[in-house]
C-alpha cells in the first residue's frame, strides 16, 4: 500500500475529474442506499396497510431514482477511465523518461526484459487499480458506511448480532491479501523473466535458426512459461478459497437476521418491512466486502507492480554529471588522455578491467586498438564519452576532465560506432541524421559518401527516403555498419570512435573507408578498434592491449620490430613472415 499511495502525485494532473468522480459516487450511493428504506415503506404502509397508492408512488420513485443513478453511474464510469488511462500513459512515461537518463550500469543491472514488464504488465496493474478505486472501490466502503449507519438506525438489536460476523469477515479478507500480495511480486518476477526469454529469443531469431536451436529455445520459452503458469494458478487457488468463504459468511448473517428478526416480528417489536430493510442492508455491507476482496487482490497485485516501477523510478545514474559541470572546451583538436586509468564494472580496483592506463591520443590522430577478446577495448573506449567512470586516474579531451564536461557537451563532441549496428525504423536518411535532426541533405549525402553507403543507397527503391525495417532487419550487416558510420560522422564529431565498425563490411569497402577517413584525420581525433590487423595498419598509432593493460604502443613499423604480441597477431592474419617484413 505504502508503494502505490506513492505514486498519487500523478493523479494530481486530474485531481477534478477525480473528485467528480467520487462525487457522482457518492450521489448513486446515496440512492442506493434509499432503496431498502422505500421497500420498508411499501411493506409496511402500503402492502401491510392495503394502500395501494403508497404502493404505486413508491415504486415509480425507486424507478426513477434508479434510472437516475444509472446515468450517474455511466458519467462516473466515463470519467475513471478517462483519469485510469491518463495515469496510465503518464507513468509510461516517466518510466521511458527515467529510463532515458540512466547511465550504462543501471542497465545492466535492470535488463531489457524487466524494463518492458515494467512499462507494459506493471503499468496495466496499477492504472487498472487507480481505474477501479474511482469506480467500485470508492463506492464499495461508501456502501458499507452508509449501509451500517442506517442498520443501525433500522435496528440496533440486530446489528449487534452481525457486529461479530461483519469483524470476522474483515478479517478474512485481510489474511487473504497479506498472502496474495508476495505471490503476485513472485508472478510479476516470472513475467520478467518470461518476458526476457522472449526479448531475447526474437532479437536473436536468425541467430537460433542458423544454429538449428529451436529446440532449446522452445524448451527454455516452455520452462518460464510453465513457472508462470503454476505461480498464477496459486494465486488463483488462493483466491478460489476466499469467495466461497465470504458467500459462507454472507449466508450466516442473513440466517442470523432472518431468526433473531424474525423472532422479534413475532413478539412485535420489528415490523415485517424493517426485517426485510436489514436484510437488504446486510447484503448492501456484505456484497461491497465481496468487491473489496477482489479489488484487495487487485491492490495485491498493484502493489508489486508499484514496487517494480518505484525501483525503475528511484534508480539514480551511476554517472552523475557535477554541479559545476561546464562545457566542453570548443577551440581544442580533440586531445584525449588517459592517466593511471583503472576501472571496473563491479565499482571497484580489486579486480579491474582495466588497471595502469597512460594513453595519449594527440589531436587528428588515428588510434588503434587491438587485442583479445576481453582484453579491454571497448571498456577503454566508453570511458570517453563516460558511459562508465573510472574508479580512479582519468580521462581528459583537451585538457579537460571528462568528469567536469556537461553531459550534452560531452557527447555533442563524439561521434560512435558501436559494434552492434542498432537502426530504428524510419527512413535511411531520419537514421543518419539520428544524431543531428537539423543536418542537411547535402552533409547526409557527404557523410554517407564518406561510409561507402550513398551507391547502395540510392539503389534502394526510395534512395535516401527508403524505409529501414526496425533494427535494420531489411539491410545486410555491411549495408547497417556503413550507415552507423554516417550517423556518427554527420555529427561532425571531433572525437570519432568506431568499434569494430567494419567487420560484416568487405575488405575492398573496408579499405575505402580508411582512404576517405584518413582524408578527414585533420578534423579529428580517431580510434578504432578491429580484429583484422590489415585495418590498422596505416594508423599513427597502434595500442596492443592484453588483459586490461596496454602491453605496446607505437607505428607498425615499431611493433613489428618490438612486441612479440603484435607480431603473433600480424603473422597469424598475414601469414607474409614477421622477418621478412622487417
Amino acid at each position: 500500500m505504502k508503494n502505490i499511495l506513492r505514486l498519487l502525485p500523478f493523479l494530481k494532473p486530474y485531481w477534478k475529474s477525480s473528485l467528480l468522480c467520487i462525487l457522482l459516487l457518492a450521489v448513486t450511493v446515496a440512492m442506493d442506499l434509499a432503496i431498502p428504506r422505500l421497500i420498508q415503506r411499501v411493506v409496511d404502509q402500503g402492502i401491510t396497510a392495503k394502500n395501494m397508492q403508497v404502493v404505486v408512488s413508491t415504486s415509480l420513485f425507486m424507478l426513477g431514482l434508479t434510472l437516475l443513478s444509472m446515468v450517474i453511474s455511466i458519467g462516473n464510469s466515463v470519467l475513471s477511465v478517462i483519469v485510469g488511462e491518463g495515469l496510465g500513459r503518464d507513468l509510461r512515461q516517466a518510466l521511458f523518461n527515467k529510463i532515458q537518463t540512466l547511465s550504462f550500469k543501471n542497465l545492466d543491472d535492470l535488463q531489457t526484459g524487466k524494463l518492458i514488464t515494467r512499462l507494459t504488465s506493471d503499468v496495466v496493474q496499477v492504472h487498472r487499480l487507480f481505474q477501479i478505486m474511482l469506480r467500485i472501490g470508492t463506492r464499495a466502503p461508501l456502501m458499507i458506511a452508509g449501509s451500517l449507519i442506517l442498520l443501525i438506525r433500522t435496528s440496533t438489536t440486530l446489528t449487534l448480532y452481525l457486529t461479530p460476523l461483519l469483524i470476522l469477515t474483515i478479517v478474512v479478507i485481510a489474511l487473504f491479501v497479506s498472502r496474495l500480495q508476495p505471490v503476485f511480486m513472485t508472478v510479476q518476477r516470472k513475467l520478467d523473466r518470461l518476458n526476457t526469454v522472449l526479448q531475447e529469443n526474437l532479437s536473436g531469431v536468425r541467430v537460433v535458426k542458423a544454429f538449428v536451436r529451436s529446440d532449446y529455445e522452445n524448451q527454455r520459452f516452455g520452462e518460464a512459461n510453465q513457472d508462470l503458469m503454476e505461480r498464477t494458478i496459486q494465486v488463483m487457488q488462493t483466491m478460489s478459497f476466499l469467495f466461497p468463504s465470504l458467500f459462507f459468511l454472507i449466508n450466516i448473517g442473513i440466517a442470523l437476521v432472518i431468526w433473531a428478526g424474525g423472532t422479534q416480528v413475532i413478539q412485535g417489536s420489528m415490523s415485517k418491512g424493517e426485517i426485510i430493510a436489514v436484510t437488504n442492508y446486510l447484503m448492501t455491507i456484505m456484497f461491497p466486502l465481496l468487491i473489496l476482496s477482489m479489488i484487495a487482490s487487485s491492490l495485491a497485485g498493484a502493489g508489486a507492480s508499484a514496487e517494480r516501477i518505484l525501483e525503475v523510478l528511484d534508480s539514480e545514474p551511476t554517472v552523475r554529471e557535477a554541479p559545476d559541470a561546464r562545457k566542453a572546451p570548443q577551440d581544442g583538436g580533440g586531445r584525449v588522455v588517459f592517466q593511471d586509468v583503472c576501472f571496473s564494472y563491479a565499482g571497484d580496483c580489486t579486480e579491474p578491467v582495466l588497471n595502469s592506463i597512460n594513453l595519449v591520443a594527440e589531436p587528428g590522430q588515428t588510434v588503434a586498438l587491438l587485442g583479445s577478446t576481453g582484453s579491454g577495448k571497448s571498456s577503454l573506449i566508453h570511458l570517453i564519452p563516460r558511459f562508465y567512470d573510472v574508479i580512479s586516474g582519468s580521462v581528459s579531451i583537451d585538457g579537460m576532465d571528462v568528469r567536469e564536461i556537461q553531459k550534452d557537451s560531452l557527447l555533442s563532441q563524439v561521434g560512435l560506432v558501436m559494434q552492434e549496428s542498432v537502426l530504428f525504423s524510419g527512413t535511411v536518411k531520419e537514421n543518419i541524421k539520428y544524431g543531428r535532426p537539423e543536418a542537411t541533405d547535402q552533409e547526409v549525402i557527404a557523410a554517407a559518401r564518406i561510409a561507402q553507403a550513398h551507391d547502395f543507397i540510392m539503389e534502394m527503391p526510395h534512395g535516401y527516403d527508403s524505409p529501414v525495417a526496425p533494427r535494420g532487419a531489411n539491410l545486410s550487416g555491411g549495408q547497417k555498419q556503413r550507415i552507423a558510420i554516417a550517423r556518427a560522422l554527420v555529427v561532425k564529431p571531433k572525437i570519432l570512435i568506431l568499434d569494430d565498425s567494419t567487420s560484416s563490411v568487405d575488405v575492398d569497402t573496408e579499405s575505402k573507408i580508411q582512404s576517405e577517413l584518413e582524408t578527414m584525420g585533420q578534423k579529428q581525433t580517431t580510434f578504432v578498434i578491429a580484429q583484422r590487423i590489415s585495418t590498422v595498419l596505416n594508423a599513427d598509432k597502434i595500442v596492443v592491449m592484453d588483459r586490461g593493460k596496454i602491453v605496446a604502443q607505437g607505428t607498425h613499423q615499431e611493433l613489428i620490430k618490438s612486441n612479440p604480441i603484435y607480431q603473433e597477431i600480424y603473422e597469424s592474419q598475414l601469414g607474409n613472415g614477421v622477418a621478412s617484413y622487417a
